[in-house]
């Protein structure tokens, strides 16, 4: 672990310049990965479609999408591809970010990004409490849901293609999974 005054703070992180590169921090440490490719945006748009659409038709919340910076705390930052915030939880919604976990978080794997969305975000997001992060696969067509367990994630279902993708936050959501990598 770092020294505090050696960490970037998310006053720094937002003077970078725009690159063209995702910047996140995590305990202050600067993450930087590339621009996603266009399956990557066809399988997030899909996804983001559907869920949209059905939060709110049923006014459940708030869905965004990449960029958006959420400010777990002021070394912690992430960019998720999609979130989602409770409707009762909406005083987290800052004028230029999220600032505290949202209800849910996904990530659609990219080769840059597979490591640390497995493993050094699902750990943030965890001790932060995030209560659920889906994982979504383009090259096998699979989402992962994980629920938060005390500061952990598990992994509660697996969809593949064809099955279509429920969750305990959205009642009667039913997004047929194959329709999301088409």
């Amino acid at each position: 672990m770092k020294p505090a005054a050696a960490k970037m703070n998310y006053d720094q992180l937002r003077l970078l310049p725009d690159d063209r590169q995702r910047h996140e921090l995590v305990d202050g440490e600067l993450l930087m990965t590339p621009a996603p490719k266009p399956k990557h945006q066809r399988v997030l748009n899909e996804l983001n479609l559907a869920l949209s659409a059905y939060v709110k038709e049923h006014r459940l919340g708030e869905v965004y999408i990449a960029p958006i910076d959420v400010v777990f705390e002021d070394h912690t930052v992430l960019e998720p591809d999609i979130l989602f915030v409770r409707r009762e939880r909406a005083g987290i919604v800052g004028e230029e970010a999220i600032h505290g976990a949202p209800d849910l978080v996904v990530e659609v794997l990219s080769p840059s990004t597979f490591y640390n969305d497995l493993r050094i975000k699902m750990n943030v997001y965890g001790q932060f409490g995030v209560e659920e992060y889906w994982i979504v696969d383009p090259e096998i067509e699979a989402i992962e849901q994980y629920r938060l367990a005390g500061t952990k994630h598990e992994l509660a279902r697996s969809f593949l293609s064809s099955t279509a993708l429920e969750s305990p936050l959205f009642p009667g959501l039913r997004i047929p999974v194959e329709g999301i990598f088409q």
